[in-house]
């Protein structure tokens, strides 16, 4: 097998067409030098004809359908849209941005019209071999997840989930205690009597308290993957692996590890550690909007999290009556009024933090199963620009792509990766 390179990116959260500047100009000439090019589609496209959910992913993530015009431009021909927002305007919501991507020939994977699309691998035909892409998330709100149709019922359309289980963890000698305390009320009452009735199933040895996990241990909290959904994906993989030459699995996830966003959860390093054991050659994380650190796993890439790669949160068009309830804004109010509610005027939450605004491109090739070194190219969003402005992407200068990238370096130490900037640019020998 030749090489196939390959260029990959994280979240596009596009909801505004981007302008065909000399910015994006610079960034469609170096994408289109890569075999593959890869991004996370963060939003569903319509023109507002379908219903919204009464919950969103945190915002109502839509665009208009044209969007997708300036995802070719810059040359993007392969992507995932498994992620929290799949479900902002329910099942026709799916169900359109499915029909446009479709309509405009993209190659899109981790969602589909049951968990047996959802879940296949799609490919991409290149000159020097055949790319397989697994999309799958795991911040997914239940009603949001595909399921397997039956000889005699459909299956819901969906994304391609990995659910995990997190279990907290008390003083075997304050557990008793911890349970006595809850009892002294009726916040568990519902649970107890489903317990009691067989709708839910009790935890030997622990309990639950609503559809919380706790057990007596060692203090702390774990997370781990559901095996069954596991299991599918392993058999996706090992799918993939007979039908092309390289095999990627995308993997959405806010999950992290207590309050810091930086750190992905335990289950998150879980699985990306047995994709890469089973066949998959490079895991590529996104989700938090920020960029998490990158290992080197059995000579494979893991990247836990891309951050963004455009990033137009505030730029919406239209959002429903549920948005504008959660700040107490009445049929008068704007999206613009909602968006400063939501923000403090952009002094707090993703607008406010700068590294939801600075990302890195990161590029290799594979070639009979081989890694080469990594090239990471920073790429700015412009956290400083106005709201009409702000989240389109444009490569850094040096001295913030230095910046950018000294960030990106630190979090992969923990990995025991090594990152050398030279000239505004990153490496990873593989050597």
């Amino acid at each position: 097998m030749a090489a196939i390179s390959f260029v990959i990116s994280g979240d596009s959260f596009i909801t505004q067409r981007l302008p065909h500047d000399a910015a994006r100009q610079a960034l469609r000439d170096y994408l289109q030098q890569f075999d593959v090019r890869f991004t996370n589609f963060e939003v569903l496209v319509h023109d507002f004809e379908v219903y919204p959910a009464p919950v969103s992913g945190g915002t109502w993530a839509v665009a208009r359908p044209d969007v997708i015009d300036d995802l070719q431009y810059l040359g993007f021909n392969m992507m995932t849209w498994a992620n929290n927002h799949i479900i902002d305007w329910n099942l026709g919501g799916i169900l359109t941005t499915m029909r446009h991507l479709d309509e405009h020939h993209c190659l899109h994977a981790g969602v589909g019209r049951n968990l047996e699309e959802a879940s296949q691998p799609k490919y991409l035909d290149t000159p020097a071999g055949r790319v397989a892409i697994i999309g799958v998330t795991s911040t997914m709100s239940p009603w949001g997840m595909a399921s397997m149709p039956r000889a005699d019922v459909l299956g819901r359309p969906g994304a391609n989930v990995l659910r995990y289980e997190t279990t907290h963890f008390i003083k075997p000698e304050e557990f008793q205690h911890f349970q006595d305390l809850i009892d002294q009320t009726d916040v568990n009452a519902n649970r107890k009597l489903n317990e009691k009735e067989g709708f839910a199933k009790p935890v030997e040895g622990g309990c639950f308290v609503g559809n919380i996990r706790f057990e007596p241990g060692e203090p702390g909290t774990k997370t781990r993957m559901n095996r069954t959904d596991a299991e599918r994906l392993l058999r996706s993989i090992a799918e993939a692996r007979r039908q092309a030459d390289v095999v990627l699995v995308s993997h959405h996830s806010h999950e992290r590890k207590g309050m810091d966003k930086e750190l992905p959860a335990d289950f998150c390093r879980d699985f990306a550690h047995l994709c890469l054991e089973h066949g998959a050659d490079a895991y590529i994380g996104h989700g938090p909007h920020i960029w998490r650190g990158i290992e080197i796993y059995q000579g494979k890439p893991i990247f836990y999290s891309l951050g963004d790669f455009i990033f137009q949160n505030d730029s919406v068009e239209r959002q429903p009556t549920e948005f504008y309830d959660l700040y107490n804004l009445g049929p008068e109010a704007t999206v613009s009024d909602g968006l400063d509610s939501r923000s403090g005027h952009g002094t707090r939450g993703l607008a406010a933090d700068p590294r939801v605004y600075q990302s890195a491109l990161p590029s290799f090739s594979i070639e009979n199963g081989k890694l080469s070194d990594i090239v990471l190219r920073p790429i700015s969003l412009g956290f400083d620009f106005s709201r009409g402005r702000k989240g389109r992407p444009y490569f850094s200068d040096k001295e913030d792509g230095e910046r950018i990238l000294a960030h990106i370096a630190k979090l992969s130490r923990a990995y025991g990766t090594t990152i050398q900037i030279e000239q505004g640019v990153g490496h990873i020998s593989m050597s």
